[in-house]
């Protein structure tokens, strides 16, 4: 950019090699302009200081959800630990949490294959020097889970938006982003009621689950866990200081 703007009067070269980009910058300006994400016309979104491919079949990673990476690491800084991350989508919880906790088994789920397609690329290009365990799982939340597997850690960036909400949002979301990974249902809590009814059944005891939320969200979701039985449910606010994150532990089946 600072060469740019020391000779910003000075003429284009007139090779081939000039207008083939010229021609290709007028293109993107044009898609931008349709409301395009600059994201999906660059094809990369940054996260945890990492560079993570994106496209139409994966929500666009926000810093909003980096609060919820950060706590984990917090938390639970022990590397023999087991995680699960649940509609991981673009892979980016999962993948940073794997490079950076360096966690010795990590299992990512979505129901879309395509985006595990792109979670499968971001764990390629970026976990060259992990040493646990990565992998892959298409599954409807926790349908395709092997019975009796259990995990230390929890983590979730469901749909939370409430279905009537979503043809009000920008268009760049709306038209643009998969809306299976928007669409909390008429409330938006559909998945935290899953999460609440059976992260029990694959959390070891004491380990815990932490879910990104709506700002509006936290009475509703932490009333959620509460009821199911957990303990320690706590909402953590993200830099701009909105409600971000519930984490709730499971200490296990409670004795009579």
């Amino acid at each position: 950019m600072a060469s740019f703007l020391a000779v910003k009067n000075r003429e284009l070269e007139e090779d081939e090699d000039t207008k083939e980009k010229c021609s290709r910058y007028r293109s993107l300006v044009k898609k931008r302009a349709m409301r395009i994400p600059l994201q999906h016309l660059t094809g990369v979104q940054g996260f945890m200081g990492f560079e993570f491919s994106v496209n139409e079949h994966v929500l666009i990673p926000r810093q909003d959800t980096e609060t919820l990476v950060e706590l984990v690491l917090k938390e639970r800084p022990l590397r023999k630990c087991s995680l699960l991350d649940v509609c991981t989508g673009s892979g980016c919880i999962a993948v940073s949490l794997a490079r950076m906790g360096g966690y010795e088994q990590v299992t990512a789920l979505d129901i879309s294959g395509e985006a595990l397609k792109v979670a499968g690329r971001n764990a390629e290009a970026l976990l060259g020097d992990y040493k646990g365990c990565f992998q892959l799982l298409e599954s409807d939340m926790f349908a395709n889970l092997p019975p009796g597997q259990k995990f230390d850690i929890i983590t979730s960036n469901p749909p939370y938006i409430r279905s009537k909400v979503i043809d009000g949002l920008e268009p760049e979301v709306r038209d643009h982003e998969p809306r299976l990974a928007l669409d909390g249902a008429e409330d938006g809590l559909k998945f935290y009621r899953i999460l609440a009814e059976r992260c029990k059944d694959y959390l070891n005891p004491g380990g815990c689950a932490y879910m990104e939320i709506g700002y509006d969200q936290k009475n509703e979701v932490e009333g959620l866990f509460k009821t199911q039985g957990y303990e320690e449910i706590r909402t953590f606010q993200d830099m701009t200081g909105l409600d971000r994150v519930v984490r709730a532990r499971w200490d296990g089946e409670k004795r009579e």
